[in-house]
């Protein structure tokens, strides 16, 4: 999953509310300790080292579908949830936006200390990704968030996020150790942004000459430097740079390495407002608009997961059945939460989709429903608990939801009006506690 992609996330201001931070947190953890039980801790850090995913995970919870926000959100949710519970599930989450960012080192060592870990490399390792995505990569983008997630074996992930306040546009960066080979050569698994044409990017694989061309002048004299930076700008002045040994030339004017920071993606990703999500590889651009449209959405994905929650016997989920006040509205998000803790990675293209659980703080595609959430949240706990116990009845019904949703998806075809699905939901807000803010 190196290099995943990149998407435009509009830049979004505000707060979260209490009321839906607080569900975010549980509804996060417990996703969170369910594929910890299913694939392993490791497992977690090649999640969030999804770009597509991550969006995805953000709209299950509630959150602006295609919003910067879901960063700090989710982000926020997992640290409060997973420090609390560290110990048991072996998972930390350190830093987070502005001041808390810069919290990061100490909470390292202080984790370092407690379990064994050399935390001044965990911090060196921290420092280096922040440097390299603000320093070695100039797209415009300015860090302000920081997120290093770290495994009770060493293992760790970053998620980090920067801003451009002119253009109002977010890019998020997202590293993993298990694949990194290098800090200074392609080592992201994706980044989330507005594609910005041709940048400076000493990371790119083609760089590595410039590389060695700048590290060879910071070691000669200053003298030389001063006199060879003194030439550009005249008529045939050539600027010389030391590389490996030998002497390379190169004409004024040339830049040092120039190409986007996905190049294979230039064309498929233009600069400029979009209209619509657009996908390419791991890699998505997310539109402007707030409200969630029939393109955004993967009509077919979504009619599976319709039909699973209100065309399914009884019979087929006794076991959720049978939990008081659970009906079919609420195997609708079980069954897209299902989606995010078992789906492959080519199920996460349309994270919009994700909405259609929990709907959006904003409104859009429909108020949050409180009622609908709060069910999720305690059957899929009473779920993860009963499996512990060796109960697993309702843990294989919810994993058996997304099986269900892509037999109905592969063999029935089921046809979406998505303006009456959207509809629905909003005639029935006031009844399920709906809220926005």
């Amino acid at each position: 999953m190196r290099n995943s992609g990149h998407a435009d996330l509009p830049l979004h201001t505000g707060t979260v509310p209490k009321w839906l931070a607080d569900r975010m947190m549980i509804m996060g953890t417990l996703i969170t300790e369910s594929l910890i039980e299913n694939f392993g801790m490791d497992e977690v850090l090649v999640r969030l080292s999804d770009p597509l995913w991550f969006q995805s995970f953000g709209a299950v919870m509630g959150m602006d579908w295609h919003s910067s926000g879901i960063t700090t959100s989710v982000m926020y949710a997992l640290k409060r949830g997973l420090n609390a519970r560290s110990k048991e599930l072996g998972i930390y989450v350190c830093g987070g936006r502005g001041k808390y960012s810069r919290l990061t080192p100490d909470e390292l060592i202080t984790i370092g200390d407690k379990i064994g870990l050399d935390g001044n490399e965990l911090v060196r390792n921290s420092k280096l990704v922040a440097k390299v995505d603000n320093n070695a990569i100039q797209d415009g983008f300015q860090l302000y968030q920081h997120n290093f997630i770290v495994t009770k074996n060493g293992n760790w992930a970053v998620v980090q996020q920067g801003m451009n306040a002119n253009e109002k546009k977010a890019r998020r960066y997202h590293w993993c150790s298990s694949d990194l080979r290098s800090f200074v050569e392609e080592p992201h698994t994706g980044v989330v942004g507005d594609n910005r044409g041709k940048i400076l990017n000493l990371t790119d694989g083609d760089a590595g000459t410039a590389r060695s061309s700048i590290l060879g002048l910071s070691v000669e004299h200053p003298e030389k430097v001063l006199t060879e930076i003194a030439q550009i700008g005249k008529p045939e002045s050539e600027m010389i740079l030391m590389s490996g040994g030998k002497v390379d030339s190169i004409k004024k004017n040339t830049p040092i390495v120039q190409g986007s920071l996905f190049p294979e993606m230039e064309d498929a990703f233009p600069v400029g407002d979009d209209v619509s999500i657009q996908i390419g590889g791991r890699s998505i651009v997310m539109p402007a608009h707030h409200e969630v449209r029939a393109e955004d959405v993967d009509l077919k994905r979504l009619g599976g997961v319709l039909a699973t929650a209100y065309e399914t016997q009884p019979k087929d989920f006794e076991s959720l059945m049978l939990t008081p006040g659970l009906g079919p509205r609420t195997l609708q998000s079980l069954a897209l939460v299902s989606e995010v803790i078992y789906g492959t990675p080519s199920r996460f293209k349309d994270p919009a989709r994700f909405s259609f659980a929990h709907g959006g703080k904003d409104g859009h595609p429909f108020p949050v429903p409180i009622t609908i959430y709060d069910e999720s949240i305690r059957v899929l706990r009473e779920s993860i608990e009963k499996s512990k116990l060796g109960y697993n009845d309702k843990s294989d019904c919810i994993k058996r939801l997304h099986q269900t949703a892509l037999n109905f998806e592969r063999n029935c075809a089921p046809e979406v009006d998505f303006d009456a699905a959207i509809n629905y939901e909003r005639s029935r807000s006031k009844d399920w506690d709906g809220r926005t803010v």
